[in-house]
Order: C-alpha cells, then structure tokens, then sequence
C-alpha cells in the first residue's frame, strides 16, 4: 500500500463523507438498525453516531481498508457501542445464512470491485424479513449529467479509494435480488455527478 492510500485517503474519505448533507442521510436511515446488524463499508466510522444503541444486539462492521479502523474504533467508543471490525472484501461475507436483521450499506457500493456479487451476499446472509439499508450515490437519470460522470469516473476512481461515479444504485439491488420497499432519490449539495443520492430500505425479491 502506497503513502497516498495510507496517510491521505482515508483523510479525503472521511471529509467527504462527513459534509453536512451526507450526515443528515445516515440521520434519516441509521436509527431504523435493529437486531444483529452487519455494516458493510464501515471505513471511518461515519455511521457509529447514529445507531440507537437500545435496539442492537450486537454490531459488525466489514471494510477491507484496515487502515481506516483506528478512526472507526474511536466513534465507536464515543458512541457508547462495542463494534466488531473485519477486514474484509463484501464480496465474500464470512457468516452462515440468515445470520442478520440488518445490514447497513451506506457510500459503499461505488467502491466494491464487485458489487452485485456483493449485493447477494448481503441478501444471503439477512435473516428472512430481514431489512437492508441503504444510501449511495451513483448513476444521475440526467443524461448529461451521466456523460460527465463517466468521463471523470476513471480519474476519480484512483484518488478517491476505487470510487465510480456512474453506477446504478437501483438496478444493482435488482441484480442482488433485493425489492426495495422504500426508496428516495435526489441531488445534494455539489456538483451533480458526484450528489446524485439514492436511500431507502430493501428486502430480498
């Protein structure tokens, strides 16, 4: 692992995924975990503030970017939670079938080499009328919005951990085998190729 991918990114990371807009997202959705819950992509911990603690079982977090941990580990604490940290791929979740109430995927998909592999792993492991939640940005439905994001995705993708601009949050869950029971989708504050935000709740089809 280079400097850059040690030191600075997960610095870019968390700024990034700490703005304002962002944070009143992870308000909106987080506090509807219950049970035994799996956070896939936890990186930095962004999430931890929100959960209501009354409601967890235990807690879970899987991202492969062990350097991220350290920040994780320290909202944690200030969050009052004790959190399990795995530093793992989601394409191959490490846990029986029908194993959680909840997972929580939150900025994440962007980054998964595989995502709707990823995405059925999740469904394999959510026990039965278990929920997914969900926030990511992706694919605008503005088709000159679309062009620009697929011509800054190969330039972003390096300096932002692997990020694509230009993937389709609604028909990656369709592929994962998930049906959404709740969905919103509208642009942030920002520039339109990277604010384009879906949120909502899905169970599998």
């Amino acid at each position: 692992m280079n400097l850059y991918d040690r030191y600075v990114m997960p610095l870019l990371i968390d700024a990034c995924c700490g703005m304002k807009d962002i944070q009143k997202q992870r308000a909106l959705l987080i506090p509807r975990a219950k049970g035994r819950v799996l956070e896939i992509g936890i990186g930095t911990g962004r999430n931890l503030g929100f959960y209501d603690a009354s409601k967890l079982e235990s807690l879970q977090g899987l991202d492969p970017a062990d350097q991220m941990n350290p920040k994780a580990e320290q909202r944690a604490r200030a969050a009052g939670l004790k959190v399990e940290l795995l530093t793992l791929s989601a394409e191959e979740i490490p846990a029986p079938d029908a194993s959680y109430d909840t997972v929580v995927c939150t900025f994440t998909l962007c980054t998964i080499p595989d995502p709707v592999k990823a995405l059925r792993e999740m469904r394999r492991v959510l026990k039965p009328g278990g929920e997914l939640l969900f926030c990511e940005h992706g694919r605008s439905p503005e088709e000159p919005v679309q062009r620009w994001q697929d011509r800054l995705t190969p330039w972003w993708r390096p300096i932002a951990g692997g990020c694509h601009l230009n993937r389709d949050v609604k028909t990656m869950l369709r592929d994962g085998g998930f049906a959404t029971r709740e969905i919103e989708s509208n642009y942030l504050k920002g520039p339109k190729p990277l604010v384009w935000v879906t949120r909502g709740v899905a169970i599998a089809a």
